[in-house]
């Protein structure tokens, strides 16, 4: 290699360096200088570039979730190429259950791997085939034969999710300190946000024909996925403990003594717990008050919770990921709040009268979005903060795998819309966000410990 060749590859990674640390600074601005609260040094010195490379990958996965989204793009696609119902009905808990409750088992395994980020990526990767797969189907295949690919490749796209979730925190909280977690965890919503965005107002103009459109953004979810697969392993993870790998019964075991030891963790779950209310009320505020052909022309049943929810993604989930990185708890308390009144606004506005009205189902929905922004963003961050090295991943694979158990349960939800109707299902979800607020407030400031 000649002198000139040197000289410029050093040029090259000096300015790449000095990017990464000019765009750190500028997404941390005012935090307490560079200082590294809960990982060692030489995490330290790489933080900059492992801060970017969290920011990039997970807005990869931010995106693609948004582009496959079971309530809404799967379940339009299913029935629009003729699948039957009940393969339909069958998508969001097995997204759900199949993302959350395999964690307490495979976190044990997980934790026998001193670096996770390999573990993150096989799992983005197969999420990006399982994608992919999905979209060939719906181009090659129609009908029930159609429904069953995709129901198939969703559990597998699911389990790998489950991969994801329970190492991905781990990973976080190794690579990046304390107070700047949640920057990163936000920063990242907020791009996947904007993106989805863009693909929901393309859903409700009707432009681009919606079955290719659908299709296509099947396909990029895909690749978006395994690109986010190489660059998280990209990221320099100092190698960490194995302890509690082994037995996955054991561990199980083990895990949920978790719950006897320490109260902090019940009231953790249990405020997460109630906090579903915000993902399981959006379908039946849209079913409440889509009942005019004026509404559901205007927007169109696809775009409208894309754009509600990515419009408050992209609004919202920075400035949640900053708060929360200084009282994840305050966070917890105002999205409580905060979706317990959108949550009585429609119930209001239906009683009124006016929630078909063009404007007011948009915004009760956009309201909830913001809190439900808040609400992943401040558990999550919590969470990370709460723990330590050594029980991170047992923490978050028993909180994930008791939330997966309720929202299955939460499935309960459609019976009681079948026999007593949308309002006193929103008005049971209103009240379990309203049982958060205090709940929540009996959380401790995890950031200021």
């Amino acid at each position: 290699m000649n002198v000139a060749t040197r000289q410029g590859r050093a040029i090259f990674r000096f300015m790449a360096e000095n990017t990464q640390e000019l765009v750190f600074e500028m997404l941390t601005s005012g935090d307490e200088g560079r200082v590294c609260k809960d990982i060692p040094d030489s995490a330290c010195k790489e933080e900059a570039g492992n801060f970017l490379t969290h920011v990039t990958s997970l807005s990869t996965s931010k995106i693609s979730d948004g582009l496959i989204d079971p309530k809404l793009v799967l379940s339009w696609l299913l029935t629009t190429i003729g699948a039957p119902g009940w393969l339909i009905g069958l998508l969001v808990p097995v997204r759900e259950a199949g993302a959350l409750l395999p964690q307490l088992f495979t976190a044990a395994a997980l934790r026998e791997l001193p670096q996770r980020k390999w573990a993150w990526a096989a799992g983005s990767a197969i999420q990006g085939l399982a994608a992919a797969s999905m979209g060939l189907a719906a181009f090659f295949l129609d009908g029930a034969a159609a429904g069953y690919v995709v129901l198939i490749t969703l559990a597998v796209l699911a389990l790998a999710r489950s991969v994801c979730s329970v190492t991905y925190k781990d990973v976080l909280g190794k690579t990046v300190s304390k107070s700047r977690r949640g920057t990163a965890t936000g920063t990242a919503s907020t791009v996947g946000a904007a993106a989805v965005l863009i693909y929901g107002a393309l859903l409700t103009v009707g432009w681009i024909d919606r079955m290719s459109l659908v299709i296509g953004g099947l396909l990029l979810a895909g690749g978006l996925w395994v690109t986010g697969a190489v660059l998280f392993t990209t990221l320099k993870e100092e190698p960490g403990s194995t302890e509690g790998g082994g037995n996955p019964i054991k561990s199980f075991r083990d895990n949920f003594r978790l719950l006897a030891d320490d109260k902090q963790l019940r009231r953790f779950i249990l405020t997460r717990g109630l906090l579903i209310s915000t993902a399981l009320a959006p379908p039946f505020m849209v079913a409440l008050g889509t009942n005019t052909d004026e509404a559901s022309q205007m927007f169109g049943g696809l775009g409208l919770l894309v754009i509600a929810s990515a419009g408050a993604g992209l609004l919202s989930s920075y400035v949640w990921g900053r708060l929360a990185d200084r009282s994840s708890r305050k966070v917890l308390i105002l999205t409580a709040a905060a979706a317990t009144l959108a949550l009585l606004a429609t119930l209001g506005l239906n009683a009124a009268g006016l929630l078909q009205d063009v404007w007011a189902l948009p915004l009760v929905l956009f309201v909830l979005m913001i809190a439900y922004q808040g609400v992943r963003l401040g558990r999550s961050t919590h969470l990370v903060d709460m723990a330590s090295q050594d029980n991170r991943a047992a923490y978050t694979a028993l909180s994930n795998t008791i939330i997966g158990t309720l929202l299955v349960l939460g499935g309960g939800f459609s019976l009681v819309a079948h026999l007593a109707g949308e309002m006193v299902v929103i008005g049971l979800l209103a009240l379990m966000s309203a049982l958060a607020v205090p709940v929540a407030f009996g959380l401790e400031e995890v950031q200021a410990s």
